[in-house]
């Protein structure tokens, strides 16, 4: 299972590669993405914390072969970035062009997320991304959002994340930190703009492959 060029995707939910195929086909049509859907990642994730992922994601980046590597899970987003020397590969987590955006937006972040364990990553992410600048993260875990992705009612899942974004109130920008939330974005009325990380990130991770 070798990758000969492009771009490998690590993904722990199957409902990110059309997603990502579709950003591919309108914005780098011709590009090359392989997808290694994981589920059991988040899983592991949730239940013992992103660090407890590591042997998994380090064993299945090595099969994947050689080339930069994009992970669209938040949650375990850097435990796979810190595994970029042992790969010597690029990894990068698909959210932390999205963060850089928001601190360049404004110091008072609201993080909005449906999976507890991704809040903490996404607040050490943007603190890393902030680089000693003043920021104020706010999170806020959108309450029964995760129970509608897990039953596969998509669009209900989007309107909840929708419906707390236009419920923040102080912020100058909103993060939706997984990439699952991508599409809610559209769905809000709110003037405070709302960052989401699959368009940035696949950029981001193309640029990688054109260095490689």
């Amino acid at each position: 299972m070798v990758t000969v060029g492009g771009l490998t995707l690590l993904h722990t939910s199957a409902v990110h590669v059309p997603v990502f195929d579709a950003l591919r086909d309108r914005h780098h049509p011709g590009a090359v993405l392989r997808h290694l859907v994981v589920p059991e990642l988040l899983d592991r994730a949730r239940a013992h914390g992103p660090a407890s992922t590591a042997p998994a994601v380090r064993e299945l980046l090595a099969e994947a072969g050689p080339g930069p590597v994009l992970v669209t899970c938040s949650t375990i987003g850097a435990t796979a970035e810190a595994l970029a020397p042992a790969l010597g590969a690029p990894v990068l987590r698909v959210d932390r062009p999205m963060a850089a955006a928001a601190v360049r937006t404004g110091p008072r972040i609201a993080v909005l997320a449906t999976v507890a364990a991704t809040l903490a990553p996404t607040a050490q992410l943007l603190a890393e991304e902030a680089a000693g600048r003043p920021v104020s993260v706010a999170t806020h875990l959108v309450p029964g959002a995760w129970e509608s992705f897990e039953a596969g009612d998509i669009p209900r899942y989007l309107s909840q994340v929708a419906a707390a974004a236009d419920a923040v109130t102080g912020a100058d920008v909103i993060v939706l930190a997984q990439a699952s939330m991508a599409g809610a974005a559209e769905l809000t009325a709110t003037a405070t703009p709302v960052l989401s990380s699959p368009a940035p990130g696949l950029a981001a991770a193309l640029a990688l492959t054109a260095g490689a």
